[in-house]
């Protein structure tokens, strides 16, 4: 036993002091990390430094007291024939012991007042991005720019739920991350639909909580591209472990260029919604946005959890009026998880997917939800 964790001790011991002092980590090296990631924003940067600062103060102390204290022991000890000494009251002793901390805690006091002054300074921004968490998804909005979507688990359910092998992203991939450009200051307006949820992204060293009804503000500016991944830190329902945070850091130039065809995009959308879809085409899309949006409450053939999620196989509502089926989707249903989609998925995604829904399982209501239908239910509210 005593071999066991002599070996356990001399392991651990290895792997601290092998451990890069500078936080950066590679692949091999993940497991056994200790010390915080110093990140890559002037933020993430600022936190590492007062947190290195503030542990070789404490390492200092703790070497100076603890050796003194052994010292004293050793030196002093009763087999040697030292004497206790008999006193109390050390005026001296009392004001040093007084003075020292206190000066301590203002050298440290200064760089950690720089470090949070840094932290909230969100003032004078290059890019607003309005951050909203809903269950189990993020929705990113471009202030100025209309550019607005959301950004949910791509990882399929098949994965999740075991029936093929996890691939190299297992639950850490999105339909579309958050893009911002290197060497911008973007501040981050974070915000919450229906319960609390918590955006954080370690390698900005952002952590903010989405609450419904006030904002928080966060700020990020790096000079170096690449993807970083975060998480919802706030337990906000039974998938919570499955609302990543992605974000992609690109060069300005490929920035611009994305935004461009992000606004591409949202012109031939809008051309879109008059158009009459075909069936197949509304079955295509509809599957795909079924598996995104839909099928982690109701499941991937609609069968739905018994006594948590109701089933779509035959159901009142997809099989019953159209315009029913649509104020669901559009409303919500007070007080159960059924959220409003409205704000969530395009006219041409509700469409799709209650036209799905509605031909799909055996459910065979041959009728077609066109993107028009969904946009004059939406201006006759």
């Amino acid at each position: 036993m005593l071999k066991r964790a002599k070996a356990l001790f001399l392991g651990l011991m290895t792997s601290v002091i092998s451990l890069p002092l500078s936080g950066t980590l590679g692949a091999e090296e993940a497991t056994w990390n200790l010390n915080m990631p110093r990140g890559v924003t002037e933020v993430s940067q600022a936190a590492y430094d007062i947190h290195m600062i503030m542990m070789w103060i404490c390492t200092v102390i703790g070497v100076l007291v603890f050796g003194f204290m052994f010292y004293v022991m050793f030196a002093h000890r009763k087999s040697r024939g030292v004497k206790a000494a008999n006193f109390h009251e050390n005026l001296t002793v009392e004001i040093l012991w007084t003075i020292v901390p206190a000066l301590i805690l203002i050298v440290m006091a200064v760089p950690a007042t720089t470090a949070l002054l840094k932290v909230y300074d969100t003032e004078n921004p290059d890019i607003d991005i309005k951050v909203t968490g809903y269950q189990w998804k993020w929705q990113y909005e471009y202030i100025g720019e209309d550019i607005k979507f959301m950004s949910e688990l791509r990882t399929s359910q098949d994965e999740q739920y075991g029936r093929e092998p996890k691939g190299e992203h297992y639950l850490r991939e999105v339909t579309q991350p958050l893009v911002i450009p290197t060497n911008k200051k973007v501040r981050f307006l974070i915000t919450g639909n229906d319960v609390i949820h918590s955006w954080w992204v370690p390698d900005f060293a952002v952590k903010r909580d989405a609450i419904p009804g006030l904002f928080t503000a966060a700020w990020a500016k790096t000079d170096q591209p690449g993807t970083y991944v975060g998480a919802c830190t706030e337990l906000c329902g039974k998938d919570h472990s499955r609302m990543p945070v992605v974000v992609e850091v690109k060069e300005e130039a490929d920035y611009e260029a994305w935004l461009a065809g992000k606004k591409e995009e949202a012109v031939l959308y809008k051309s879109t919604i008059g158009k009459q879809w075909t069936n197949q085409e509304l079955m295509a899309k509809g599957e795909a946005v079924y598996s995104v949006s839909c099928a982690g409450c109701h499941q991937s053939e609609g069968q739905g959890i018994a006594g948590i999620f109701p089933s779509l196989i035959g159901s009142s509502i997809v099989t019953g009026p159209v315009e029913g089926h649509i104020g669901i989707l559009i409303n919500g249903v007070a007080g159960s998880a059924m959220q409003s989609f409205a704000d969530q998925l395009s006219e041409v995604d509700l469409a799709a997917v209650i036209h799905y829904k509605r031909n799909s399982w055996g459910n065979d209501m041959d009728d077609i939800v066109q993107p028009l239908d969904i946009l004059n239910y939406k201006q006759s509210q």
